[in-house]
């Protein structure tokens, strides 16, 4: 499931792609502290790559550094939640409108392969299972960066990274219920429908939706911890 380590690849780029993988998939939570004595022992690895993998992470706001006390994962509480999915559902559908008229058969044939893997890991699935979640997680992950990269929008990437790879995105993914990952899979097919077709507009519209969907069902549950919250300490 997970990407392997290729022949020649530089040791940075590996605990790069190892510590963002982690983080994605919700192995290493929000707000963790990330240590590079224990993530370089863990990886096999010496502090230097994981030191540059960890600048690389910040500048995609996964990690934030804190003077004289070390690394964290990005706590997604702390953000605008709701803000943030709206720009992200703009940013992901400008994004889906340019890849509609730029993607090959060849890619799109891709896209769905991965839509196909995700379909069958998640049949009758135990949503609770964590290695199923990361899995969909990533797979997901691979379905919307391939969708951006095929845009060519270069100049929108950096800004994408951070609004759809941010905690605050991904954590939605670990608390889906059948419906909400069904609803996402027609969405993902739709998308496929609407790049045969070439139509821009069609392709954006699906985009828009799908992420705005993944809002309400997140604001949902943000609301609802909110109101537990609240409740205990009226109770206190």
């Amino acid at each position: 499931m997970w990407p392997v380590a290729q022949s020649g690849e530089r040791a940075a780029d590996r605990a790069y792609h190892l510590l963002r993988r982690e983080i994605v998939a919700g192995t290493i939570p929000a707000g963790s502290h990330l240590a590079e004595a224990e993530l370089a022992t863990q990886y096999e690895l010496s502090r230097t790559p994981i030191r540059e993998s960890l600048r690389r992470l910040q500048s995609e706001g996964l990690v934030e550094v804190i003077p004289h006390r070390g690394a964290r994962v990005v706590d997604w509480n702390s953000f605008d939640v709701e803000g943030i999915y709206d720009l992200r559902a703009l940013v992901e559908g400008f994004v889906a409108r340019r890849a509609a008229t730029r993607l090959s058969p060849g890619q799109v044939d891709h896209l769905e392969s991965l839509c196909v893997q995700m379909e069958e890991l998640t049949a009758q699935a135990d949503f609770a299972d964590v290695e199923t979640m990361s899995g969909f997680a990533f797979l997901n992950d691979q379905f919307h960066g391939g969708v951006a990269e095929a845009s060519g929008a270069d100049y929108v990437i950096p800004a994408r990274n951070v609004l759809v790879v941010l905690p605050v995105i991904l954590q939605a993914l670990h608390n889906y219920a059948p419906v909400d990952v069904n609803r996402s899979h027609r969405h993902h097919r739709e998308l496929l429908d609407a790049f045969r077709a070439k139509d821009p507009a069609w392709a954006e519209s699906i985009m828009t939706t799908h992420v705005l969907s993944s809002k309400t069902r997140l604001m949902d549950q943000v609301r609802a911890k909110e109101a537990v919250a609240e409740a205990a300490a009226a109770s206190a």
